[in-house]
């Protein structure tokens, strides 16, 4: 193996010359002279009694060459472990330039042979504790309705793990990525959760769903193990200390689309139609009706519906036309958006829609008119035809693998990795540090830290768990998202 220190026994020509001593010195102790055969038996007892004592002497050396490559863990253990066996090598052969006989030729071979290896196990423990793997564990909905959020989470994600390997790991660990379906199911989530703690999980990746990311929160926080979520917007995602996450939160994204609307001057009468059984939406929600207290536009309408209703909004459009509304703020996810849409040209109701980052995949709704999505805008500090390096780079790549343009989901996965890279650097991260160990210094690494990602520049992180950056709006134009 590369890097390690010489083996024992491995190179048959230095060797040869120890096997032709070991037989010229049998051939003098086979003296016919029995005086001479007496002597020469006892010389050999004290030399096999003496090379015995050295072999023991050689086990405690190795023994305790391993035991400080344990100990030692990363930081130049390699090296110096590398060097002590070596010189435990040397004293190896001047110990087989001791013996005597054919027989014990044979015994000397096979005690260099467990040498070696016990050297191969000490440098194999110095190579990992140098370097070794990184485990990141993504849950979130792969598949069932809500997959394109967590499809789209797990490929950034991937992109931005193979880009950090490819440029030499984190802090020298290679980084592994083991993504987990939740099905956008708390329970499942759990069970997520767990598999991926009998993987080894070092640092949770998700969840990519607020409900989701809340019942794991409770999870690690009682494990010890740091949690940045990439996509979950609730307040409760973030409440415990070793949790943090890259989105906005529901009430920045309820209060930040108030100013928006209201400061561009967008519309003057709102209607709002939420999921009032849903933390995503109904956070959006009350925070969006406190912000716009002050702001230039009036609420007009709000019509809410829950997880067991959420196929026929007619009575919720019904009652935002009936009110004058020019503007219907969406705080949903994109599946009962799509509806709302089609619904609304059904009747004829031709008003605008705005919504929060729930609304992106609504493009990829299968046996959907996307050209009902024609104007419609959102909150999401992440637009595909953004002419950026870093954006260019990242939708080319999404691209070429997946053969589809990446969403914000997409974004946040590969930011969300790239801070995990960012904290663990910072902090001085290394395999063999415990869970414990790596949630308290990654804590700590986080409120120091500052990223320049795809879904903003000079992203920082509080205590709190909650990030500053700058929100961005992108209108649907000709079925591509389109920064405002």
């Amino acid at each position: 193996m590369s890097g390690h220190g010489k083996g024992f026994g491995t190179n048959p020509e230095a060797d040869l010359p120890v096997v032709r001593l070991y037989l010229s010195v049998d051939r003098l102790s086979g003296d016919t002279c029995g005086g001479c055969k007496e002597a020469g038996r006892k010389m050999r007892r004290k030399k096999q009694e003496e090379k015995i004592m050295k072999k023991r002497m050689l086990s405690l050396v190795l023994a305790g060459v391993m035991t400080a490559a344990v100990l030692t863990g990363c930081g130049g253990s390699a090296g110096t472990d590398a060097g002590s066996t070596d010189g435990a090598a040397q004293e190896s052969e001047s110990v087989d330039e001791a013996g005597e006989t054919a027989d014990e030729t044979g015994a000397s071979e096979e005690t260099a042979g467990e040498d070696a290896a016990a050297e191969d196990g000490a440098s194999d423990t110095a190579g990992d504790s140098a370097g070794g793997t990184f485990k990141i564990g993504g849950i979130g909905p792969l598949t069932g309705s809500n997959a394109v959020y967590g499809i789209a989470a797990m490929n950034g994600s991937q992109i931005a793990v193979d880009e950090i390997n490819a440029a030499g790991g984190i802090n020298g660990m290679t980084v592994e990525l083991n993504f987990q379906d939740d099905e956008t199911d708390s329970e499942k989530s759990v069970n997520a959760y767990n598999a991926l703690k009998d993987w080894g999980v070092q640092v949770i990746d998700g969840c990519v769903t607020s409900a989701c990311s809340i019942a794991v929160a409770a999870k690690t926080a009682e494990d010890n193990i740091f949690q940045l979520t990439p996509s979950g917007s609730a307040v409760d995602c973030v409440a415990n200390p070793n949790s943090f996450r890259v989105c906005f939160s529901d009430p920045n994204q309820g209060a930040a689309s108030a100013q928006y609307i209201g400061e561009h001057g967008l519309a003057t009468k709102v209607a709002v139609i939420y999921d009032s059984s849903d933390v995503y939406s109904s956070g959006i929600y009350e925070k969006f009706v406190a912000e716009a207290e002050s702001q230039s536009f009036e609420i007009v309408a709000a019509g809410a519906f829950t997880a067991d209703n959420k196929t026929d909004f007619s009575v919720q459009l019904q009652q935002a036309k009936d009110a004058g509304a020019d503007m219907v703020f969406l705080p949903i996810y994109y599946n009962e958006a799509a509806l709302i849409l089609k619904q609304a040209s059904d009747m004829s109701f031709d008003v605008k829609f705005f919504g929060c980052d729930g609304l992106d995949g609504i493009l990829g709704v299968k046996n959907f008119d996307a050209s009902l999505t024609e104007g419609v805008m959102l909150l999401t500090p992440f637009a595909a035809d953004a002419t950026d390096d870093l954006t260019v780079k990242f939708v080319t790549t999404y691209q070429e693998k997946f053969n589809e343009t990446p969403n914000q989901f997409a974004a946040d996965g590969y930011d969300a990795i790239y801070t995990i890279k960012a904290a663990a650097e910072q902090a001085g991260i290394t395999a063999d540090m415990s869970n414990e160990e790596i949630c308290t210094a990654m804590q700590t690494a986080m409120t120091q830290i500052t990223v320049d990602g795809l879904t903003g520049e000079g992203i920082t992180w509080d205590a709190s768990g909650e990030p500053t950056k700058e929100p961005k709006a992108v209108v649907i134009k000709d079925g591509v998202y389109t920064a405002m």
